[in-house]
Formats: structure tokens, C-alpha cells, sequence
């Protein structure tokens, strides 16, 4: 064997080394926890404190928290003691107007709601926070609230447990 090949062979064995040493991590959920040190989140029920309460709301938004982070990450849902906690209430249902009409009354709705949000990191208390996180949908003001109310709490509720997750536990 000349030199030559000798060389390429080395090259070739010191890159496969070098590619079997590295190791590259994905992560697509945008979670970035480490489960070796939490292992469990604590999921309190948000209950409804704004002046307008309409009550599917409140199962709507907790269901919709509890279910993003069961599929997003590894963490198991406990009751009490979890390594992160989540708790707060949803402290804002409110709606405005928000486009007028040639004849002067309102043609344009927007619906706000607005979570106050407690996140406690037991294993790292530099990322506690208290915040609020909101989220608006607008509907056509010819339509009764009570005829798109469940769509846009459904739409409302996914951005903000997004939001809501997003800075908990994504960490970008």
C-alpha cells in the first residue's frame, strides 16, 4: 500500500471517529428540558375571574394546557409536588369594537381573553415568573357572540397554552 492510500485510509477512519464522538440533537416540539433532572409538572385548574364569564371556557382552556404538554413533552401530570407548576386563572373575557360602518354602527368585534399565568421551576427558581399572556379573535358584529363563542375560545386558547408553554419550557 503507497502513502498515498495510506493517507486517504487514516482520513477516512479519523473522520468516521470524529462523526461517531459528535452528537447532534433535535428537538421539534421546542421543549428543551432535561428529564433526567424533571421529571413531573403540576397542571392547576385556571378558573374564570373576569367580569364575563362564560363556563365552557374554563374546561376548554385547562384541556387544552393539560393536552399540549402530555404531547409536546415527557413529563408526568401530577396532582401536587411537581418539579414545574403551572397555575393561575383566566382574568379576561372581554369585547370591543373594533370596525364602524358607513351607517355608523359597529361592523367588526374583536373578543380578548387574557391569562394570568404562575410558572414555578422547583429545580431552577431563575425561571419563575408570573406574567400575562393574551389572545384576540375578531367576528363579524351581524353574528351573536353565543353563535361563534366556542370557535374563537378554541382558537383563543390554543395560541395562549402556546404562549404559555413557549415560555416555560422552550427556553429559546
Amino acid at each position: 500500500m503507497d502513502w498515498t492510500n495510506s493517507k486517504r485510509y487514516i482520513m477516512i477512519i479519523a473522520a468516521a471517529m470524529s462523526m461517531m464522538a459528535c452528537s447532534i440533537s433535535y428537538k421539534f416540539n421546542g421543549a428543551s428540558i432535561d428529564y433526567t433532572q424533571t421529571k413531573t409538572i403540576q397542571i392547576d385548574p385556571f378558573p374564570i375571574r373576569s367580569a364575563y364569564v362564560w363556563a365552557p371556557m374554563q374546561a376548554i382552556f385547562n384541556n387544552n394546557l393539560t393536552d399540549l404538554f402530555a404531547r409536546q413533552t415527557k413529563l408526568q401530570q401530577v396532582k401536587k409536588g411537581g418539579d414545574l407548576v403551572l397555575a393561575g386563572e383566566i382574568i379576561g373575557f372581554d369585547q370591543y369594537n373594533k370596525g364602524v360602518g358607513s351607517d355608523g354602527y359597529s361592523s367588526q368585534v374583536q373578543l380578548k381573553m387574557t391569562v394570568n399565568v404562575r410558572f414555578i421551576n422547583n429545580k431552577n427558581h431563575n425561571e419563575d415568573f408570573e406574567r400575562q399572556f393574551s389572545a384576540t379573535a375578531d367576528y363579524d358584529a351581524s353574528q351573536q357572540l353565543t353563535a361563534v363563542q366556542d370557535e374563537l375560545v378554541s382558537q383563543m386558547s390554543k395560541d395562549i397554552t402556546e404562549q404559555i408553554f413557549n415560555a416555560a419550557v422552550a427556553n429559546w
